[in-house]
């Protein structure tokens, strides 16, 4: 048996609780990697594992761990419950309590969301934050790029300030990004992340980066979910209220500057606009992929160029202000999720493509300096944060707004032959039956006419992007016995219109799930929906 999945088989044996013949250490007692090393060192795999095991044997009750996936190098993902009886999904939601997941590591040159994990999964066993169990259960995986993890190189991450001995890989070991595949789910590790919303349903989700980017003067930036057609009530909780707060908050208690993801762009020439723009809409992105599935996704991006001790410590403090606002919040939460859930929007019209639209008026950046330092192994240079604050202001572009729109239908049908993309919609949780005939009817529908079938030159994660364009079109259709059906008046409604859509930038055409129909060239698309 190959060592790295005789690692994961002793994982999964080890995470049963076992009760130990001696008196445990006390729980304070376990370090995280960067704390035993004086923070020159990131936690490998095994080092993970281990604490959260040590954890476990001290405090049997108070914390239950699972492997909830396997990496595509036969690692076992954990997952560690605090706040429940046990680990399965009928037990956390037993517990009415908000469902909080937390995820460290999804690129693993950036490690700091998995030392903060760690920490956190400590302090609560420890007793130390008894509000906040009182609100909430934790779903805690500190180390979702096992694979990339074990990569370690000093230069993972170009100039960022270590840790010194070094970190992992962006890619998976399938050499694809994680954080692009939230729609396709061509890697275990998405998979995983898939299966464990459809299971537990958290309600509030923290995904935890490193940016290397600008070099600004804060300490940690963020991001809510960004897609256009995400549901409002959860953007406007986020951005009305609840970032306001966290970054009022940090900037009382601790002196610390975080604001919205960003990087600045511009000022070249005489005429170039100098701007604070943010990444991408797309739900292949985790934080919007749960914003279309009505959660509250939040991003955050340790500064990189911080030392490696100070970006656990501004990690640290998103976490614990964001679960501070949970806990005085969890109601509200609660019902803004469920009233997504239940919210209609059969005939809405909803974005498909969408663009960065610029704010009204322009904000203050606080804009920062760097100095260099050589590494002390390899001799590359790294930069390192000037505790300077130069404000600037610029235009900031923090928001996408639609290009293109479609109408919400009643329903889609899926025709026989497609069924990669019902394996896919399934995988998501997306509800749906075969229609209650056994056979052919002629149907009234729309059918989406073909105008362009475009395919990208160079590919991208795997795959060359496919771009269709065209408009819906009322028609009569013979709908062949077998043909599924797919409801809109369903929670996943939002995910499902983005998924199925053809004119959609990052659904089932975009990576090729209907390419069996459409390299053929065909004048319309096969799925067709109803006409109201």
């Amino acid at each position: 048996m190959p060592r790295l999945l005789t690692i994961a088989v002793l994982f999964a044996l080890t995470l049963t609780p076992v009760v130990s013949s001696q008196q445990p250490s006390p729980v304070d007692a376990l370090k995280t990697k960067p704390e035993q090393t004086n923070f020159e060192e990131t936690s490998r795999y095994d080092d993970v594992v281990t604490f959260l095991n040590e954890l476990m044997k001290a405090a049997p009750k108070a914390i239950h761990v699972k492997s909830y996936g396997t990496t595509h190098e036969g690692r076992a993902l954990p997952l560690a419950v605090v706040g429940a009886s046990d680990v399965t999904p009928d037990a956390v939601r037993r517990t009415n309590k908000i469902r909080v997941y937390i995820q460290g590591n999804i690129h693993a040159g950036e490690v700091e969301g998995k030392e903060s994990a760690q920490m956190l999964l400590r302090d609560l066993v420890a007793g130390r934050r008894a509000e906040w169990l009182d609100k909430m259960v934790f779903l805690v995986a500190p180390i979702f790029n096992a694979d990339g993890n074990e990569k370690v190189a000093l230069n993972n991450r170009g100039r960022q300030h270590g840790p010194m001995g070094g970190q992992g890989t962006r890619p998976n070991a399938q050499g694809l990004n994680i954080n692009r595949d939230h729609m396709k789910l061509d890697t275990p590790e998405a998979q995983a992340f898939v299966k464990m919303m459809n299971d537990y349903d958290p309600h509030v989700l923290m995904d935890l980066h490193t940016t290397n980017g600008t070099r600004h003067a804060y300490y940690l930036t963020y991001s809510p979910p960004l897609n256009p057609s995400t549901d409002p009530t959860i953007i406007d909780l986020l951005r009305k209220q609840w970032f306001p707060w966290l970054t009022d908050t940090v900037r009382q208690k601790h002196g610390w500057d975080f604001y919205y993801y960003g990087n600045l762009e511009g000022g070249r020439g005489a005429s170039a606009e100098r701007a604070w723009r943010s990444f991408d809409h797309r739900p292949r992105f985790n934080n919007n992929y749960i914003g279309l599935r009505n959660r509250f996704g939040l991003l955050s991006e340790a500064y990189a160029y911080a030392t490696f001790k100070d970006r656990i410590t501004a990690t640290n403090r998103f976490i614990e202000e964001n679960l501070n606002f949970v806990t005085a919040n969890a109601a509200r939460i609660r019902d803004l999720a469920r009233d997504a859930d239940r919210r209609k929007i059969v005939g809405e019209s909803l974005g498909v493509r969408a663009q960065m639209a610029k704010s009204a008026d322009a904000v203050e950046i606080l804009l920062g300096e760097v100095t260099q330092e050589k590494h002390p192994k390899d001799g590359h240079l790294m930069d390192l944060r000037a505790d300077v604050k130069k404000p600037e202001k610029m235009a900031e572009y923090g928001i996408f707004t639609a290009t293109e729109t479609e109408r919400v239908p009643t329903t889609y049908y899926i025709p026989p032959g497609n069924q990669t993309a019902v394996t896919l919609l399934r995988a998501h949780g997306i509800s749906f039956t075969p229609l209650a005939f056994s056979r052919a009817r002629s149907l009234e529908v729309e059918e989406f006419q073909i105008d362009t079938n475009t395919q990208a030159q160079n590919p991208s994660e795997g795959h060359r992007e496919r771009t269709v364009t065209g408009k819906w079109v009322r028609t009569k259709r013979e709908v062949p016995e077998g043909t599924i059906e797919l409801p809109m008046n369903q929670p996943l409604a939002r995910l499902a219109f983005y998924l199925v859509e053809p004119r959609s930038d990052d659904g089932l055409v975009t990576w090729n799930f209907m390419d069996e129909q459409l390299t053929a060239d065909p004048k319309v698309y096969s799925i067709v929906r109803s006409v109201k």
